[in-house]
């Protein structure tokens, strides 16, 4: 997937394939504050603290309960903080469990890094909920982390306590870990509460976050991992051998970001975007009901559509590409052919176009006139 975005959504008219909202202005986020200007004009450009520059890491530590500064580390993106948890927690043939659909990154590291990789599945017939006897099943003497994205990337489900409690159970039955992706914790769509983090379930429990999605920062590259102490300082020694550390201007924005003041305003905004998007991809595959089907997400700016034509998802999404410019993320890119992950966090004057796009390619694949 990543592959695909980095090729092609730069050259498209219409990229429905990102996950987050459409992203902030600079403007937006320093708002009506001349001292803010004045303090990052006034910016060392030097290396900042590794993990962090202590406001960041104190503002993070605050979104999870009995969390520190020192629980927290600050990485250059959250794909960063998933691909060094999984190279300081596991060696060639340890065994990872991994929620299914999923965010493809931790699968293929695994397989990359020869991990013996079992799947546990979401199920489309229960709204996607998960399916724990799998997950009991699969979890064994041998496994060493289960790997979650709640809310979940690309269905938009979140996970009911009940069903985290009873993951933390699998997860203690065997002492395995658990990987939490919860980039998305707080882009609600149905309520303004935020879902819960796995974090202090449990005490062998990585939790990541990021600014990209729930915040719609991605330019910033930050992300984070909170844990115990002595896991992230295993993992920023391993990180010193990659990026070292985040910018410090980044680092700057991203405490701005999370401060008591701005981050409120930050996830309303966020929030309006999937409230105003979602209604409007709702009712686009209202009018083609025939063609595709849609379970509504719970959280995050993107949505998984059943896709009940006789065509793979990838010749589906490259033929989309090529005639009508238009970027959206095929199922087989999850593993799930027959689904299209497509993105709603956007201005109604590039969903609208967007949409009708796919729909001239869906009437000239049937062989009628636009």
């Amino acid at each position: 997937m990543e592959r695909m975005m980095t090729q092609f959504e730069q050259e498209v008219d219409y990229n429905l394939s990102e996950s987050g909202v459409h992203p902030l202005l600079l403007s937006e986020l320093l708002g009506d504050a001349p001292e803010m200007i004045e303090g990052l004009l006034a910016t060392d450009l030097n290396y900042p603290h590794v993990s962090g520059i202590p406001e960041l890491r104190q503002n993070i530590s605050k979104l999870y309960d009995g969390a520190s500064p020192e629980n927290v580390l600050v990485t250059v993106g959250a794909i960063e903080s998933n691909f060094l948890s999984i190279r300081t927690l596991l060696s060639a043939g340890d065994e990872i469990v991994i929620m299914s659909p999923n965010y493809m990154q931790i699968w293929g590291v695994a397989k990359n890094h020869d991990l013996s990789v079992k799947l546990f599945h979401l199920l489309e017939e229960n709204g996607w909920a998960p399916d724990i006897a799998e997950l009991e099943s699969a979890v064994g003497p041998d496994t060493k982390l289960i790997a979650i994205c709640n809310p979940n990337n690309p269905t938009g489900r979140i996970l009911t306590e009940p069903e985290m409690d009873k993951m933390v159970t699998c997860a203690d039955r065997v002492g395995a870990w658990i990987l939490a992706d919860e980039v998305y914790r707080g882009a609600t769509r149905a309520s303004d509460e935020e879902n819960p983090s796995f974090y202090g379930r449990y005490n062998k429990v990585l939790a990541i976050g990021s600014m990209s999605k729930a915040y719609g920062l991605p330019g910033l590259r930050i992300g984070w991992a909170v844990g115990p102490t002595d896991t992230l300082d295993e993992m920023s020694a391993r990180r010193e051998y990659l990026t070292l550390s985040a910018t410090m201007l980044s680092n700057k924005l991203a405490a701005l970001a999370l401060s008591a003041e701005v981050r409120p305003r930050l996830l309303q905004r966020t929030r309006e975007y999937i409230r105003r998007g979602y209604p409007i991809l709702h009712e686009w595959v209202e009018t083609h009901s025939n063609l595709f089907s849609i379970s509504p997400p719970d959280a995050a700016a993107i949505a998984f559509v059943r896709n009940h034509m006789d065509v793979n998802s990838t010749v589906f999404t490259e033929r989309l590409r090529k005639e009508k410019s238009v970027l959206i993320v095929p199922g087989d890119h999850f593993g799930l052919d027959h689904y299209l992950r497509i993105s709603f966090g956007l201005p109604p004057e590039t969903l609208i176009p967007a949409l009708e796009r796919i729909h001239e390619l869906t009437l000239e694949m049937s062989g009628q006139a636009v």
